[in-house]
């Protein structure tokens, strides 16, 4: 069976009420862990390999959803695919409503479901196989208090320390102009000094310079046949990345929970100790394709500085070459889903998909029923957005939340 909810306004950006703090500092400062916790911690990290009965997690004092939702309101917005920024806050509410105390976001993406997992109060475990979000993530989600101060920004935005011009050789003539190509050069040669935390957070703030400045924020094309006069496509990279820091900086905080981030693929994950699981894998289109690494290859090389990966030099965009994942093909992602809904068995599952995507919303729920007991699926009304100017396309879809428990 189908619920039908009508989605929610969007929260307006850059709240933070004093209410939302006072919660913060009352539910969410580190404390010593009490015996039932350390009960459970223990309960869950020396389970052995052979599938056994999960017990009830020890409850958790979680943030309310609403907070939650409005602190994540605030966490920058790099356009992304199937980004859930405008369904955070329903599944703020069905996280808080499947409560736990360590949760899983397999599928880390954007980074948005993630740290509102962390505003929730949750150990919140962020993974992506893709580069960029899992540095995206160790900036907003490992880390617990680091800034980049205003003496960081000014070394990296300024003279280079090294003779490096890979991107601007490599891209020559494309997606940016030659200044842009030069800091960006320039600002890898100050990054690779920085360790933890703020190396993170610069180069988080690198690919949200870049993905602003590119029209669409996708490397599918080398022109700028979408400009449209945006400020974002005329502001030089440097003043970008100076913007791109405070926006970082400013959703930084302790949540008095640990959490950690992981670059693997769902498939090589240790499913033990999570009491909450939330999937949002690639949406296996109908027609046309889900990649990832086509349209974002761009940012993919930009966080490791291309090391490591290997550039197709006869395409015109120049970009990497194809990770094969069993979610973007319609004839393997049911199998990909069933395996990875055995995988979790344990945990509660909260899984996101759209209605314009394969399986449909019966075979998922009929693959999760394979494994867990109780399954409801959700619909939310749902608008995608295609393009940056007044005129873009809208497809209205619905997109389904199941929970599995």
């Amino acid at each position: 069976m189908i619920i039908q909810i009508t989605a929610p306004n969007l929260l307006v950006s850059g709240i933070r009420g004093a209410g939302i703090g006072e919660e913060w500092q009352t539910r969410c400062q580190p404390t010593k862990p009490d015996i039932g916790k350390s009960e459970h911690l223990a309960r869950t990290s020396s389970r052995p390999s052979r599938r056994v009965k999960r017990l009830p997690a020890a409850p958790l004092d979680l943030v309310s959803p609403a907070l939650a939702a409005a602190r994540a309101s605030t966490f920058p917005r790099l356009r992304y695919m199937g980004s859930k920024y405008r369904l955070v806050p329903r599944l703020a509410e069905v996280f808080a409503e499947v409560g736990g105390a360590t949760a899983l976001d397999a599928f880390s993406g954007s980074g948005v479901v993630s740290y509102t997992l962390k505003a929730l109060g949750y150990a919140v475990t962020a993974s992506d196989f893709l580069s960029f979000p899992t540095v995206i993530a160790s900036a907003t989600i490992a880390n617990q208090g680091v800034q980049l101060s205003a003496a960081d920004v000014a070394r990296v935005t300024g003279p280079a320390v090294d003779g490096r011009d890979f991107i601007q050789r490599t891209f020559d003539g494309l997606y940016f102009d030659a200044d842009d190509r030069a800091f960006l050069d320039s600002a890898w040669s100050h990054i690779d000094l920085l360790t933890g935390e703020k190396r993170a957070l610069a180069i988080a703030a690198l690919i949200l310079a870049a993905a602003k400045k590119q029209p669409r924020g996708v490397f599918t094309f080398t022109d700028l046949r979408y400009d449209d006069g945006r400020r974002d496509l005329h502001l030089p990279l440097r003043e970008h990345f100076a913007e791109a820091v405070d926006a970082y900086n400013a959703v930084v905080f302790d949540s008095g929970a640990q959490c950690q981030v992981k670059h693997s693929d769902v498939a090589e994950l240790d499913p033990a100790g999570y009491d909450l699981v939330y999937l949002d894998p690639p949406y296996a289109p109908p027609r046309d394709d889900n990649c990832y690494i086509k349209r974002y290859h761009f940012l993919e090389g930009l966080s490791v500085y291309w090391e490591g990966l290997k550039i197709l030099e006869h395409t015109a965009t120049k970009k990497l070459e194809k990770r094969y994942t069993p979610f973007s093909y319609k004839h393997t992602v049911s199998d990909a889903l069933l395996t990875t809904f055995e995988r979790f068995a344990d945990s509660a599952i909260v899984l996101s998909y759209s209605s314009n995507a394969v399986p449909d919303a019966e075979t998922i729920e009929r693959l999760l029923r394979s494994v867990k007991k109780r399954v409801e699926v959700r619909s939310v009304d749902h608008r995608y957005h295609f393009g940056t100017h007044a005129q873009a396309q809208r497809r209205r879809v619905a997109e389904y939340i199941f929970v599995a428990r």
